[in-house]
C-alpha cells in the first residue's frame, strides 16, 4: 500500500520536483503550494507570458476566451484550457496538459500530461503524469465532520494533521466518469477505478477497483 513520493511519481515529470525533496509523504506538499507558485513564478523564462495579475502561462498554451483566470498560478507550456475553466488560487500546472469544460482547480499540482477534460473538481490534490479523469469525476477535500484527514492503508491509518486533502493519483491513473475520490484518497500509478466508483483510502499499484471492496490486480495485456 504505497504512499509514498517515490512509489506514486516520477519526479522528472514533475514542475517543482523539489517540493518534494525531505518530505516523507507528498501531502505534506500541499500547504506550500502557494509559496512554490511564487518561487516558480520568479524564476520563469522568457517563454512565460503572464496571462493576469497572478497568472503566467507558458508558450504554446491555448486558453479558450471564457476560461476564468484567478490565481495566484502557473500554467506549463503547450496546455489546453477549454471553455469553462476556472483556475482558482495556488495551482502548479506542467507542460501539455488538458483543463477543459467546467473544470476547476484549487491549490492542486498537476503533473506533465495530466487530462481532466469535462467537470472535474480538483482541490488540495496532486496528480501524478499522465493522469486521467473521466468526466464527472472529482477529488472531495473536505471532511463534512471537519476533522484532520486521514490516509488508511492496509496496515495503518496516517493522520495528514490536514482539514484540506483531496486524492494523490499516482502516474497514469485513470479515475472514470463520475467517480468520487474521497478526501485522504490514493491511486497507485497504473491504477483503473471504475466508473461510478465512490474511492476511500489506498488502491494500490496496477490495481482495478470495480467497485467498493472489489479491487483486483491489473494483468498485463
Amino acid at each position: 500500500m504505497a504512499v509514498r513520493t517515490v512509489e506514486l511519481f516520477d519526479l522528472s515529470e514533475c514542475p517543482v520536483p523539489w517540493a518534494f525533496e525531505e518530505k516523507q509523504y507528498p501531502w505534506e506538499v500541499l500547504p506550500e503550494i502557494g509559496r512554490l507558485v511564487r518561487e516558480l513564478a520568479a524564476e520563469l523564462s522568457h517563454d512565460y507570458t503572464q496571462a493576469s495579475e497572478h497568472v503566467w502561462v507558458g508558450r504554446g498554451t491555448v486558453i479558450a476566451p471564457n476560461v476564468v483566470l484567478v490565481g495566484p498560478a502557473v500554467i506549463g507550456p503547450n496546455c489546453e484550457l477549454r471553455p469553462g475553466a476556472y483556475i482558482r488560487e495556488n495551482v502548479i500546472v506542467g507542460e501539455g496538459v488538458v483543463i477543459g469544460n467546467s473544470t476547476e482547480l484549487k491549490n492542486a499540482i498537476l503533473f506533465n500530461g495530466v487530462q481532466v477534460p469535462h467537470f472535474n473538481y480538483v482541490g488540495d490534490s496532486i496528480l501524478g503524469a499522465g493522469a486521467h479523469l473521466g468526466a464527472g469525476a472529482i477529488c472531495s477535500n473536505f471532511k463534512s465532520t471537519k476533522d484532520h484527514i486521514k490516509v488508511r492503508t492496509a496496515h495503518e491509518v496516517i493522520n495528514t494533521g490536514l482539514r484540506k486533502f483531496g486524492a494523490l493519483l499516482g502516474d497514469r491513473a485513470e479515475v472514470g466518469c463520475g467517480a468520487v475520490l474521497n478526501p485522504g484518497t490514493v491511486v497507485g500509478r497504473d491504477s483503473i477505478i471504475y466508473p461510478l466508483c465512490s474511492v476511500r483510502g489506498v488502491v494500490p499499484a496496477r490495481s482495478i477497483m470495480k467497485s467498493a471492496g472489489c479491487v483486483v490486480p491489473r494483468l498485463e495485456a
